[in-house]
């Protein structure tokens, strides 16, 4: 995440310095608002240390502090660029509307994938019965590895941050065909989860559900060619709550967490107008 915020950091420094060296031409600004934007990219996720409580018929228990990480797909020409493999990348898909010249409110989803660490140490509370597994017992901030044979936990397809923004355009370049500037903006949403979820000896689940909220700020660097071709990159950082993750067929069995997030993007896009 640090390293996240420090490149967010010097882009924007990086901006803003250029900013001051090349005022911009209001004469040669052009209307923006009633206009449209869509834009499709990739993203880089990282996420905060989250407790996680699972809980069922013969089972409570908490795994305190347990480590996660993304997992970006490896780079190929057809799994990025090939349509019907679009979705298979963390993936980043918006469109927005500038209902004034520098405000615009956009919906979006950003596609992050969140992987439960295999074989780190986590600290466990609470019990387990009747499992058939070397794992039954009472624990009390006793110390157990994530192995494969107890948990395989993960929104690999995915963590979808469905969400709402309001973003503010502050212009720093127009010239020809060239135009930049830095967005700023916050929103909130509701995420949809696929957790692809191994608990003990129970069946594997992966379904689609609405599992909580989010809400968070982005930071954007935009860089649009000729008024309609765009590239932008954004920092984005929030908070997602997940009360109610499905990880069996049965309704008894659930769990929940909260962390922090943030993602580097990457995104292409193109404005228009429908009128």
């Amino acid at each position: 995440m640090k390293t996240y915020l420090l490149l967010l950091f010097l882009t924007l420094n990086a901006g803003y310095s250029f900013s001051q060296t090349a005022p911009v031409d209001q004469d040669s600004q052009k209307s923006k608002k009633g206009s449209f934007y869509a834009y499709w990219g990739w993203n880089r996720g990282s996420f905060t240390k989250s407790d996680i409580q699972f809980s069922g018929a013969d089972y409570d228990f908490v795994l305190s502090d347990a480590v996660a990480k993304d997992k970006p797909a490896p780079f190929t020409l057809k799994r990025y660029f090939y349509p019907p493999k679009a979705t298979v990348p963390q993936y980043n898909l918006r469109i927005g509307y500038y209902f004034k010249e520098n405000w615009d409110i956009s919906f979006g989803v950003d596609h992050m994938k969140y992987v439960l660490q295999q074989d780190q140490v986590a600290t466990i509370d609470g019990y387990i019965n009747d499992s058939g597994t070397a794992y039954d017992g009472v624990y009390n901030n006793d110390q157990i590895a994530i192995a494969t044979d107890f948990l395989k936990f993960e929104h690999t397809d995915g963590l979808n941050y469905m969400n709402f923004e309001l973003r503010h355009t502050d212009q720093l370049l127009d010239y020809k065909n060239l135009n930049i500037s830095i967005k700023e903006g916050a929103g909130l949403g509701f995420v949809v989860t696929k957790t692809n979820t191994k608990l003990l000896k129970k069946e594997r689940y992966d379904k689609y559900h609405i599992t909580g909220y989010g809400l968070g700020g982005v930071l954007a660097l935009n860089l649009t060619f000729y008024e309609r071709f765009f590239i932008q990159t954004e920092g984005k950082a929030g908070f997602i709550n997940l009360p109610n993750i499905r990880t069996t067929a049965s309704k008894t069995d659930s769990a929940n967490q909260n962390f922090f997030f943030a993602q580097f993007n990457v995104v292409f896009g193109y404005n228009f107008r429908i009128n």
